[in-house]
């Protein structure tokens, strides 16, 4: 990696390397604190991870950078080194623009609100929620001002270049306007076609059984136990690090197909993440190209693979053997393709879920631009989820503005990534198909090796050493086409 001709870029891959290290720690506390750590000990957790957020952003805003980063790219260096050396410059100047005082308060204030959030979600305890909400979204929006004068865009298109860079509010709309054309048509077709399809009872299945399976199939999807590990939190995530992942899901004894996708989801983040370039591990390049990227990832194990019939083949002996399940993989597909519009995002069936991302998404412009207020939410929600889904949630807060964590820790800008993944998931498996043919053939002859092999070379291995349109291009020969989405569900839905 070291380029002897170079001692600027030596000094930043050093130093960018001691940013990763406090970055692990980072998230190690993270995971901590949402599986493990006591209630008791939030406020003291609060203050030593926003002490090591403000240590962090100290490190990526050394005086030292701007210099150096100038200086390294006037001497010679290998194509990656640039790509390496174009995403220093990147987080140089993401972090630069933000003061570590702001940093820290809206660590403080994420940690606090987010702490809280878990009771008062249980409790529908929207009175309380708001105040802690009311200035985690100042801060939020105090962030987001100062980026968008540094970078001379719009607030909000400030807060999605954190998650993906270069998208836009306009290029949201564009792509969501088209989606909402022909979406709303769709679920009323599907659901009319399932009208006649049988439904299955789902058996009762212990948490501890539902935990055993769930590992089972991720080793069926080649997860790395040695480099991870599997646990539950009151929301489903995947964190850690590349070498140290760590997957949470959450259990319902009463329905267990909702803890098994989620494990499946999680577990295509992980390995994305465990599949990143092991040569650039602790370095900016050595990351996931964007959110959306990897939202592609989970959504492509999940929806591509996961609910499929051949995957759903695979893994009927482990349901029946670990939870005494007698469902078959006919009536498992039954089951995971059944289209009925409900309250969670997180439970949403594949066809209805980005219409829960198009009310996020309505809000979260609206929150930004101060249009929207916070005590207005809950109509708004109300409002919006009638509109898409036709379904009232007044004064069902902890179904509905309530059920995400996100804002609860201050992150907006982020909920667009859902579906923008599950695009870039349905235009992967296109450009999957053209090379190895038919992806439910290949599991169902036992080659699921191949399907992940292929994800490895065009996406998990290039880490961020390409833009998202070059990792397109080379991967699919083509930019974000959102036309693929759409034919995979018509395909899925109505042609079967």
């Amino acid at each position: 990696m070291s380029a002897q001709s170079n001692p600027h870029y030596d000094t930043l891959v050093k130093h960018f390397q001691s940013i990763s290290h406090f970055e692990h720690l980072s998230a190690l506390g993270d995971w901590d604190q949402a599986t493990m750590m006591p209630m008791g000990g939030g406020e003291a957790r609060g203050a030593a991870m926003a002490e090591l957020a403000k240590h962090i952003h100290s490190l990526k805003t050394a005086p030292m950078l701007a210099q150096t980063i100038n200086d390294a790219g006037e001497l010679p260096l290998t194509k990656q080194q640039q790509a390496n050396l174009v995403e220093m410059r990147y987080q140089y100047l993401q972090a630069n623009v933000v003061p570590g005082e702001l940093v820290e308060a809206k660590t403080k204030a994420a940690y606090r609100c987010e702490q809280a959030w878990r009771e008062q979600r249980k409790n529908n305890d929207w009175q309380g929620f708001k105040p802690n909400l009311e200035h985690l979204m100042q801060l939020v929006k105090e962030e987001a001002t100062i980026r968008a004068e540094a970078q001379n865009v719009s607030p909000y298109d400030a807060l999605l270049d954190k998650f993906e860079p270069g998208m836009t509010t306009a290029s949201l709309e564009q792509i969501f306007g088209n989606l909402k054309s022909w979406l709303p048509q769709l679920i009323q077709q599907v659901q009319d076609k399932q009208k006649s399809e049988p439904k299955f009872t789902i058996p009762t299945a212990s948490a501890e059984s539902q935990a055993k399976l769930g590992r089972e199939v991720m080793n069926i999807l080649g997860f790395d136990f040695n480099r991870g590990r599997l646990d539950i939190s009151s929301h489903p995530f995947c964190g850690g690090v590349a070498s140290d992942v760590r997957l949470t899901t959450r259990y319902d004894e009463a329905d267990f197909t909702s803890g098994l996708m989620g494990i499946v989801h999680e577990t295509g983040h992980a390995k994305y993440e465990q599949g990143l370039p092991k040569a650039w591990h602790g370095q900016p390049a050595g990351v996931a190209r964007s959110m959306a990227l990897h939202e592609s990832q989970s959504l492509f194990c999940e929806m591509q693979i996961g609910r499929g019939p051949a995957f759903l083949k695979l893994i009927e002996p482990h349901l029946t053997s670990t939870l005494g399940s007698q469902l078959n993989h006919s009536q498992l597909t039954n089951i995971y393709t059944r289209v009925n519009p409900g309250l969670i995002r997180v439970d949403a069936d594949e066809v209805t879920y980005p219409c829960h991302i198009l009310l996020r998404f309505e809000a979260e412009k609206a929150l930004v631009s101060g249009e929207l207020a916070v005590a207005d939410l809950p109509d708004f929600w109300s409002a919006h989820m009638q509109s898409l889904l036709g379904i009232n949630t007044d004064g069902d807060y902890k179904n509905g503005c309530m059920q995400d964590i996100h804002w609860a820790v201050g992150e907006l800008g982020y909920f667009p990534s859902y579906t923008l993944g599950a695009m870039y998931a349905a235009q992967f498996r296109a450009a999957m198909e053209t090379e190895l043919g038919c992806v439910e053939h290949l599991i169902d002859s036992g080659n699921l090796t191949s399907v992940m092999g292929w994800l490895n070379d065009k996406v998990w291995s290039q880490g961020s050493l390409l833009s998202i349109d070059e990792l397109m291009r080379q991967s699919t020969a083509e930019t974000l086409n959102p036309a693929h989405f759409k034919k995979h569900l018509e395909t899925r839905y109505l042609s079967r």
